[in-house]
């Protein structure tokens, strides 16, 4: 029986590719070419604050589709089963809100969440009143090796879980991958408490969000076990990710490698892990579809585990801002960064000190 074709439609294109920009282009370049490959989906509608994005984005990918600049029209006049969110993270609580009361079946966002606590949180209740499915582009969640390192969790070879470290260039928009990741290791427990650090002393902008130069971050699961992340340069755990157990070490060096440390002393081997013959985003495209295909499935990627690394990112800010340990849940629903950086605490503006 032929499987069914479905109705997509995506909100941000991006800019054109010859424009300057943190990727060089919109995310929907790449969002679009996954769900394409799936051979399930076609693609019926655009919109886009900027006509000439949305066009120079048919040409390149050699689609046609109705385009708006209104995305509420769209919503509207088109008939839609999946959309995926690629605008800036400052527009993403809006869209998704507004696509949820649309009725929109499916809503896949690039990540982060929002821009602020308050707008993740209502993304998310808004979904989950119309009984709409969302979920986030933590698609590394899909990438062969991190999900190898969870069965050898899962196994015991390094026993019970004590600490989780990683390390990587910033907490927003890169942290929230690594955040996402050590949830995904321990099982999606709840956090319960955060104490965080940043620094900042020049601009530093990505996808129209201001990011830290430093930070660091540490916080304590339910369950006891530890997370620590350190960003920014010159800091650096020494690899990727560091798993720490009761019986041993798994390091995380890159995306298709790691090495284990046992405490019965085998010596350490990098062990190389391939991706295979689908990469992460087309496996998260198939599991978002796969919510269409099967009622009751709900994708890998869905908010609620989103959620979880939204807020300790979030409480991390505001434990700068506040000095101290923040218990959760969060109740600060802003953006403490934006919030120093606006009032001179830090930042290339940032206020000399009273003595």
């Amino acid at each position: 029986m032929p499987q069914k074709i479905y109705n997509y439609a995506i909100i941000g294109t991006g800019p054109l590719r010859e424009k300057p920009g943190p990727t060089g282009y919109g995310m929907a370049n790449t969002h679009w070419p996954a769900f394409s490959s799936s051979g399930r989906v076609n693609l019926v509608a655009i919109a886009d604050l900027e006509p000439e994005h949305s066009a120079a984005f048919l040409k390149n990918h050699n689609q046609t589709a109705v385009t708006y600049t209104d995305y509420q029209k769209m919503l509207q006049q088109q008939q839609i089963d999946i959309v995926s969110i690629c605008t800036w993270p400052d527009a993403h609580s809006e869209l998704a809100i507004g696509c949820a009361k649309a009725g929109i079946k499916v809503i896949h966002s690039e990540k982060p969440m929002s821009d602020t606590w308050n707008g993740a949180k209502l993304m998310k209740a808004a979904a989950d009143e119309a009984g709409v499915l969302l979920s986030f582009n933590h698609q590394r969640r899909h990438i062969k090796l991190f999900q190898h390192i969870k069965g050898l969790l899962d196994s015991g070879v390094i026993g019970k879980l004590v600490q989780i470290e990683a390390h990587c260039p910033n907490l927003y928009d890169w942290g929230t991958h690594w955040f996402d990741m050590l949830q995904y290791y321990n099982n999606e427990c709840d956090v319960e408490w955060v104490i965080g650090q940043i620094e900042s002393h020049t601009e530093h902008r990505i996808f129209g969000q201001r990011h830290e130069n430093q930070g660091m971050v540490a916080y304590r699961w339910k369950n006891g076990v530890m997370g620590v992340l350190l960003t920014g340069a010159p800091s650096s755990i020494g690899c990727a990710q560091r798993i720490i157990g009761q019986d041993g070490i798994i390091e995380v060096l890159n995306e298709r490698k790691y090495r284990l440390f046992s405490s019965k002393g085998n010596p350490a081997e990098e062990v190389e892990i391939p991706q295979g013959d689908l990469s992460d985003h087309q496996l998260t495209a198939l599991d978002v579809i796969k919510q269409l295909d099967e009622p009751g499935h709900v994708s890998f990627l869905n908010a609620t585990n989103a959620i979880r690394a939204a807020e300790v990112g979030f409480a991390a800010y505001y434990s700068s801002l506040h000095r101290g340990r923040i218990d959760l849940p969060l109740s600060y629903g802003g953006n403490a960064f934006a919030t120093m950086l606006d009032r001179g605490d830090m930042g290339p503006n940032r206020k000399a000190l009273e003595e």
